[in-house]
């Protein structure tokens, strides 16, 4: 800081002339230490003996000094040193080549080049200028380079070029002398035949005649000389040229067969391709600014950080002034799909990311299904993924269900199949509820049979099934349930759920006698009455929107979702529209786990994962036909996941619950399930009632694939009879079967085709139940 003062002065006589003072500086600035030596070295950055002593900046007066006229050189020289903001530096002194003192900005007897282009950084710097000069060119040449046709194509037109090479010029040379010499060669002809008819008596003219003859025929005989050189030299320039072309393509080939047999000759073969197609290269060009071209994942092209930037800025996420952070470089995973995780601009959140996911598939070039946009950890951080094909389109992998060896767990994690990336998915069921929904054929059966079947292989869950459809989509797992109700009534299903509120009332009784607030997989285990329950309806809408129950059966549903959970009660709805006029929103907003498969609209998607939700860039419309089994599962998380449920086929569905059947067995959990009509028989205590059992079981011995055999040969009946101990005659079996005149009718038997008499397996069966009184 500095404070300037101006001295007044007396005034004097105009004669006397005054000389003028200079403004006094006054230095109010303390002294400061010695500033740290300063290297200016281009060799090393440690000092050395050579090195010159550290500039110090001389001390600051803090007394003004006194102005007179022999003063003033000394107070400019201090104000010159303290203002000057680069202070007079040192030479420097170098060994070698520099040695003595140089000025490293001096110029050397070249023009334009400073001394320290000679040191070795400058000469490093210069090399390196170079390398990427010659890099950047190269990179240009191989931008170049990709043909405009085919490999095929590219290699023909290299085999044309190196042929029209090896071929030349040389043979206008020869063809030039060719037509020379037949020219000359007629002409020296006519000029013979002029000669020898011309009569000697003419004289001179005779004579004229032979020199013209001799002349001419001398020229010809150049021209065929000259002619015969030219077609030896081309003959010679083809054949070197041949050999430098054909020579290393039929060495190849000939040296991998004789080295490598098959394997040399295939590798002979594709390298003398490759050197063809690459003669056969038709670059471009023209020179094009390549980084202008749109680039498009749906054509091949790699995902790159600028194809980022101008997809994104595009899809309108972005401004187009602003750019991606690039978190992890985009990259090719096992799957061939590229994935990527970037840093939105300041102030864009993700969720605008993936409400753009249709603009961001337009933007790479492929179909909305492929691409997948998460969020990653921060709210301006997100995942994308983009698969190289449509997702969930290839072949379903076996469902890990089929490896069991033991019995499945319905308390721990339920596999759900893989969502695009190839990740297998999993959730938790306890305490929880679902609903599933979708389009017709959109695969909510097979969907559903991922839980079902975990459900059906755990001994421990009891099952409820409730089938909307009346199809028989059930109907295999009708032997494990507790309660099944197969026909699509109503008022059976209201009932059902009567009896499913008493067994809850009873449950909460015996938690408060325990002492406990929710069953646990120690109490399940610890008390059967407690183990978990699934009560799974299918096809809903045909029960809540009918006249007379349907709303008595939501309220109870709704009863069911609220408070069934703490008492191990977990309830699935499958339905295709769970619209409000299907399911009352009060009872969807209180089924958790939301599976939505394809729909036709974003309002049916609404409708399963909630308002707003395509919206947000969760929609099931954008699930194509051909990814069936797929949908948006919002299970856990704070969005949905696309994931296709495992597939098992109707085979393997049957063997799963084969070995289900055998476990729940084991455990002593099979429901008690109808009694076959031979059972029944039996326990009658009749002696025709055991008859009719031993008919049965002969019909069951001659099974077919189908099931039992439809009709037996009356004589084979009887002899199955006898042979088992029962002293029957045929018209003993004929009062006890009673038969029409058009059953009793013969029909043909056995490989000879004889016709025999005998009895259908239903008359069989009409006779025991109605005799009886029972049921088939």
């Amino acid at each position: 800081m500095t404070e300037n003062h101006v001295e007044p002065h007396t005034p004097s006589t105009p004669t006397t002339r005054v000389e003028p003072t200079i403004a006094t500086v006054t230095f109010l600035r303390p002294a400061v230490p010695t500033p740290a030596p300063v290297y200016d070295d281009v060799w090393s950055d440690m000092p050395d003996d050579s090195d010159p002593a550290p500039f110090v900046v001389p001390p600051m007066p803090t007394v003004a000094p006194a102005v007179g006229p022999d003063d003033r050189a000394v107070v400019l020289e201090t104000a010159r040193v303290i203002l000057d903001k680069t202070p007079t530096a040192e030479p420097v002194v170098r060994p070698g080549k520099f040695a003595g003192t140089v000025d490293l900005d001096d110029f050397d007897d070249a023009p334009l080049i400073p001394a320290w282009m000679y040191s070795p950084e400058g000469w490093a710097a210069w090399s390196g200028v170079f390398y990427r000069a010659r890099r950047r060119d190269f990179r240009r040449w191989v931008r170049r380079q990709p043909t405009q046709k085919g490999h095929v194509r590219q290699f023909g037109r290299g085999v044309r070029r190196s042929h029209e090479w090896v071929v030349g010029f040389e043979g206008v040379r020869v063809q030039s002398a060719s037509h020379t010499a037949h020219i000359l060669t007629r002409e020296a002809r006519l000029a013979a035949r002029h000669a020898r008819f011309t009569p000697r008596i003419l004289g001179s003219k005779k004579e004229l005649a032979m020199k013209a003859a001799e002349r001419a025929t001398k020229a010809a005989e150049e021209a065929v000389l000259l002619h015969k050189k030219a077609k030896k030299d081309r003959n010679r320039a083809r054949n070197l040229r041949a050999g430098v072309v054909y020579g290393p393509p039929l060495s190849a080939i000939g040296t991998g067969y004789a080295m490598g047999g098959g394997l040399g000759l295939a590798a002979g073969i594709l390298s003398t391709f490759a050197g063809g197609a690459f003669v056969g290269r038709k670059p471009y060009d023209e020179e094009a600014d390549w980084t202008s071209d749109w680039r498009s994942l749906g054509d091949g092209d790699r995902m790159t950080a600028p194809m980022l930037d101008q997809s994104f800025r595009a899809a309108k996420v972005i401004g187009s002034e602003e750019s991606l952070g690039v978190v992890q470089m985009p990259m090719l995973d096992t799957r061939g799909a590229w994935t990527a995780v970037l840093d939105l601009p300041p102030g864009v959140p993700a969720k605008k990311a993936i409400r753009a996911t249709d603009e961001l598939a337009a933007a790479f070039g492929v179909e909305e299904a492929q691409v997948s946009v998460a969020k990653r950890g921060r709210a301006g951080r997100i995942e994308l993924y983009v698969s190289r094909d449509l997702p969930f389109t290839d072949k379903a992998a076996p469902g890990p269900l089929l490896a069991l060896e033991s019995a499945a767990d319905f308390w721990g994690r339920i596999s759900i199949g893989p969502d695009v990336r190839g990740i297998h998915q999993s959730i938790s069921v306890v305490e929880r509820s679902g609903l599933i929904g979708g389009e017709p054929g959109a695969g909510k059966s097979a969907s559903g049979n991922t839980i079902l079947l975990a459900a059906a292989l755990d001994p421990r869950v009891i099952l409820w099934l409730a089938d909307g459809k009346g199809g028989g989509d059930l109907e295999p797992f009708e032997h494990l349930c507790e309660r099944y109700e197969g026909d699509a009534d109503p008022e059976a299903f209201n009932t059902m759920l009567d009896e499913l509120l008493a067994v809850m009332k009873a449950r909460y009784a015996l938690l408060k006698k325990l002492g406990k607030r929710k069953v646990t997989e120690e109490l399940a285990n610890k008390y059967p009455e407690l183990r978990q329950l699934l009560l799974w309806v299918d096809e809903l809408m045909l029960y809540t929107t009918d006249e007379e129950y349907g709303k008595k059966i939501t309220r109870k549903l709704r009863n069911l979702v609220s408070r069934g959970r703490a008492a191990g009660i977990i309830t699935f709805c499958a339905t295709q529209k769970p619209g409000s006029d299907v399911v009352d929103t009060s009872l969807r907003d209180l089924l958790s786990i939301r599976w939505a498969l394809r729909c036709t609209t974003p309002e049916a998607s609404d409708t399963i994962l909630g308002k707003g939700a395509a919206a947000s860039g969760y929609s099931a419309k954008t699930i194509q036909s051909e990814m069936r089994g797929a949908g948006l599962l919002w299970a856990e998380g704070s969005n949905p996941t696309m994931v296709r449920a495992d597939y098992y086929t109707d085979e393997q569905i049957e063997q799963l619950l084969a070995r289900a059947t055998e476990w729940r067995r084991k455990a002593g959990t099979l429901p008690n399930g109808p009694v076959p009509l031979v059972d029944q028989l039996r326990a009658q205590d009749d002696d025709d009632a055991l008859l009719l059992a031993a008919v049965l079981d002969t019909f069951a011995a001659h099974s077919t694939g189908d099931g039992p055999a439809e009709w037996l040969p009356g004589q084979l009946l009887l002899d199955e009879l006898k042979t088992a101990g029962h002293m029957v005659t045929a018209e003993k079996l004929g009062a006890l079967v009673q038969r029409t005149d058009e059953e009793k009718a013969k029909r043909p038997w056995g490989e000879k085709g004889s016709r025999l008499a005998g009895y259908p397996l239903a008359r069989v069966e009409a006779a025991a139940t109605g005799r009886f009184g029972l049921t088939a």
